[in-house]
């Protein structure tokens, strides 16, 4: 990425290595970071959290009203297919 760059992650904590992260946000290799999930989560860094090119939010990213709804007619959806004594279509990897 470029110095003047923003890296956004509401993904996955795990998919940002944050040592790397915060040496890049302290030597100018990246001009800013908004994260709303973390490596360690629930935990936070405290190195990030004392980084004035950071925004910290609680994990929040999902939480819109079309995500919710969504998420409930996922788990709706997953119930129904059990009950029929087929395989949940949102059954993840290690659990088949």
């Amino acid at each position: 990425m470029k110095p003047t760059a923003y890296l956004i992650n509401t993904a996955r904590g795990k998919n940002i290595v944050e040592s790397d992260l915060i040496d890049a946000l302290k030597n100018g290799k990246l001009a800013g970071a908004g994260l709303d999930v973390f490596y360690n989560e629930p935990d936070i860094s405290e190195e990030l959290s004392k980084l004035s090119n950071v925004v910290l939010t609680p994990h929040i990213g999902s939480a819109t009203t079309q995500a919710r709804d969504a998420m409930a007619v996922m788990v709706a959806e997953n119930i129904l297919a059990i009950e029929r004594g087929n395989q949940p279509p949102n059954l993840i990897p290690e659990m088949r």
